[in-house]
């Protein structure tokens, strides 16, 4: 029997989760990224964490998804360093074709001068590059070393430091790559505005501000802050729990989304979780953060890579298609009084039972990258309060949204799991044999529920 998870009422989200309209345009902080979209036809989004443990900080692992949020892994114990520790390491995706990661060398309780620096080129399996001493007068710790690639190409290392005056005391530093293979280094710049007693600070690009994302070290929350310049003067402006996610927060990474809205990761290191959350009005406001599935209580402070990669599944527009369920394959979509629901489909079926299990795939409404599901009436497959129904269109952005869906692989050959376009995460997917778009929570059999088959159209 599949478990309901809970579910949070349409209302509730959508206070937290302000309409992004489909024409906007997002920068993001990679060179040469602008409006996020679905990934074209037989391609696919894919993103990449690359955690420490929270039972070991000597080895890493490496995690894939194509949802940013159900992870799967893809091999333990990638990398150990000769140090035999690794902590808060940040991955990144070069323009040399190659994957780096830079990271801390020590426990939390050593005195730690050096970053260490690793490679891969196929994520699974890395090479140690080099530890890198950071030239800054009476050091004691550099920490959590942060991946930042500028508009203009520049690769940048966002560094934590504290001084042996003071060893607690943590101030953000850029260091700039001078070379294209990342082994030489511009003289540390603190980052000016954010100033000290500030750590793990992340940094994206939108448009032509810089904004950053910083963890008080004495409040435990994560501030906000912009500027101008990559090395500041940055103007704090968000303090305290001003987004909701609360405190004893650190590691923010963050993120944008295939349908524009950014995304935010952050380790609940207070209470064990490891949680995020979205914004649609560019970093205004958030959703309630939410603990990760799998990897949560198990991964500890990551960022993420974000890739376009071939491969992914290839539905067809403007085609009559029936779909069956990957798991119980007597079963099909069917509308119901409006309502989609899954009852058995053979030969024997009546006509009417036939058509009504017979839909015209079309271009997303609200992103032609994506999938809507149209009827033979016109209507319109779309979830309200998490139900999938079908309704005319209406015309407004929001039903677009509401109609819209990602094709993601699913578990079997030809199957494919549709993500919610306004609800990333949310998968249509049969629970009692009625249609829903419920959150992933991770496991196989969720993923099996999720799965459907486009078949030649019984009508």
């Amino acid at each position: 029997m599949t478990t309901r998870p809970p579910t949070p009422s349409r209302r509730t989200l959508l206070r937290a989760m302000a309409a992004l309209p489909a024409s906007a345009a997002l920068v993001g902080e990679l060179p040469g990224t602008a409006l996020a979209a679905a990934p074209p036809s037989g391609s696919a989004t894919r993103y990449t964490i690359v955690p420490f443990l929270n039972s070991n900080d000597g080895t890493v692992n490496v995690y894939q998804s194509d949802d940013a949020t159900d992870f799967r892994l893809l091999k333990s114990s990638a990398y150990t360093p000769p140090s035999n520790r690794i902590r808060d390491a940040s991955v990144l995706k070069h323009a040399d074709g190659f994957y780096y990661l830079t990271y801390t060398t020590h426990t939390w309780q050593d005195v730690s001068t050096t970053i260490g620096f690793a490679r891969s080129s196929d994520r699974a399996n890395w090479t140690f590059l080099y530890d890198y001493t950071v030239p800054i007068a009476d050091l004691s710790r550099a920490w959590a070393p942060e991946w930042f690639v500028d508009s203009d190409g520049s690769v940048n290392v966002i560094v934590s430091c504290s001084l042996t005056s003071n060893e607690w005391i943590f101030t953000p530093y850029r260091l700039r790559a001078t070379n294209s293979a990342l082994t030489a280094w511009s003289s540390p710049v603190a980052l000016s505005g954010i100033g000290a007693n500030h750590i793990d600070t992340y940094l994206v690009k939108s448009g032509s501000t810089y904004h950053a994302f910083t963890k008080n070290e004495t409040t435990k929350y994560i501030e906000y802050a912009t500027a101008s310049s990559l090395n500041g003067p940055y103007t704090i402006s968000r303090t305290g729990d001003w987004a909701g996610w609360g405190s004893y927060r650190e590691g923010p990474s963050v993120i944008q989304l295939d349908n524009g809205g950014w995304r935010i990761f952050f380790d609940g290191y207070g209470d064990g979780s490891y949680y995020y959350s979205d914004s649609y009005d560019t970093f205004a406001t958030w959703s309630a953060p939410t603990a990760l599935p799998v990897i949560s209580g198990t991964a500890r402070h990551f960022t993420v890579v974000k890739e376009t990669v071939s491969g992914g599944p290839s539905p067809a527009r403007n085609v009559t298609r029936s779909f069956r369920s990957a798991n119980y394959t007597t079963r099909y979509w069917q509308n119901q009084s409006s309502l989609l629901n899954l009852p058995v489909v053979t030969g024997s079926s009546t006509s009417a039972e036939k058509a009504a299990s017979t839909f015209t795939v079309v271009a997303g409404l609200a992103d032609p990258s994506g999938c809507s599901f149209r009827d033979s009436s016109g209507a319109y497959l779309r979830h309200w309060d998490f139900r999938a129904r079908f309704d005319a269109h209406d015309g407004t952005s929001t039903f677009a949204k509401d109609a819209t869906f990602i094709a993601r692989t699913g578990t079997s050959s030809g199957s494919i799991r549709w993500e919610s376009y306004n609800y990333p995460g949310r998968y249509l997917r049969h629970y009692d044999y009625q249609l829903r778009v419920d959150p992933a929570d991770g496991t196989d059999l969720f993923r099996q529920d999720s799965s459907f088959v486009p078949v030649t159209a019984w009508a």
